[in-house]
């Protein structure tokens, strides 16, 4: 399930940020030079370094002054039912501290989150603590669907009441870190999920941490997230028109145009340009015959208009996807280590 389904060798540089994590930056040029300018990957439930195979090639698209970093994160992989989205940002934090105090990043940095990675750059720019966090130039959320309306395709209205009853039981008796059983969950997520993190994705109050893309929510609740975002760091919305794990009463682009127009209500900044419906897109892209019309929308947002005035002829544009999710749903220190 985890597995890699790319394979081949890849030049680099391992930084370790902090601590036992590490985050990996491909080699911008065949000479191993690297960019000033730093795009921050975040991976998706169950996602480590190198799991997302388009993010090699994304590496490569971009401008020759910007560089791509692959965060890994204490809830790679296997580990996220038992952290919390809080710790990402923290985590987060840490890197973007480390690369521009440390690694000597002088640049522009950018966040973009595939799958769960939307929700820790929402969090990133609104979540608590944000204005003491370090200013990003701006965020890529791509297919930011809900985790609680994913549930309602393959869990039936009595299994999801039954998992959140035992949740919320769990949490009111102070047990909101033990795990939940299997036959609790069902096996949703192939993953160990604690009663809070559960919670947190599928809370029927809609109001969990995590819950900050479902089509259901009031405009009160959109306002603290969308209406929210911070000055100079602008918003790109990619979100796939062929999603597997969006219901079909959602209507898509309905939802992204309130997002947009929430936005700039707000204080924040959208890119209209570019964000919308990525008509044909699956969740992770995965067999699209679009794929290559869909891997050139991004840059021209985050990369040109917004970011940086980078000219290079025919205006690079690189899309950016979220990796398919585990199970059967969205199925240095101060040193760096040179990866060759």
């Amino acid at each position: 399930l985890y597995k890699m389904t790319s394979n081949g060798s890849f030049s680099g540089t391992l930084h370790n940020y902090a601590g036992k994590l590490v985050a990996f930056e491909y080699a911008a040029t065949e000479k191993g030079e690297t960019g000033q300018n730093v795009l921050i990957f975040i991976g998706g439930l169950g996602d480590g370094l190198l799991t997302v195979p388009y993010s090699t090639r994304l590496a490569r698209q971009l401008p020759p002054t910007w560089s791509l970093v692959q965060v890994h994160l204490s809830s790679s992989y296997r580990s996220w039912g038992i952290s919390s989205l809080g710790k990402d940002v923290e985590e987060i934090s840490q890197c973007i501290d480390y690369l521009r105090n440390t690694a000597g990043k002088s640049g522009k940095i950018v966040l973009m989150g595939h799958s769960t990675g939307c929700q820790d750059v929402m969090h990133y720019l609104v979540g608590p603590g944000q204005e003491n966090r370090a200013h990003i130039d701006g965020g890529i959320m791509q297919a930011s669907i809900s985790d609680r309306q994913a549930m309602e395709i393959h869990l039936t209205e009595k299994q999801r009441s039954n998992a959140n009853k035992v949740a919320a039981e769990w949490v009111a008796a102070g047990r909101e870190e033990d795990v939940l059983s299997a036959a609790t969950t069902l096996g949703f997520f192939d993953a160990p999920i604690s009663a809070r993190r559960w919670l947190s994705l599928a809370s029927p109050n809609h109001d969990g941490e995590d819950d900050y893309f479902s089509s259901d929510l009031s405009d009160e609740q959109y306002q603290k997230s969308f209406g929210s975002l911070p000055k100079g760091s602008k918003l790109c919305i990619l979100y796939s028109g062929s999603d597997e794990f969006v219901p079909e009463h959602v209507d898509k682009k309905a939802l992204v145009d309130k997002w947009i127009g929430i936005v700039k209500r707000g204080s924040g900044e959208v890119d209209e340009k570019n964000s919308g419906v990525v008509e044909g897109a699956t969740h992770d892209l995965k067999n699209n015959p679009k794929e290559s019309d869909s891997v050139r929308r991004t840059s021209t947002s985050t990369f040109k208009d917004n970011i940086q005035s980078h000219q290079d002829g025919d205006s690079t544009k690189i899309f950016c996807r979220r990796q398919a999710r585990p199970a059967h749903i969205y199925g240095q220190s101060s040193d760096a280590a040179s990866v060759n």
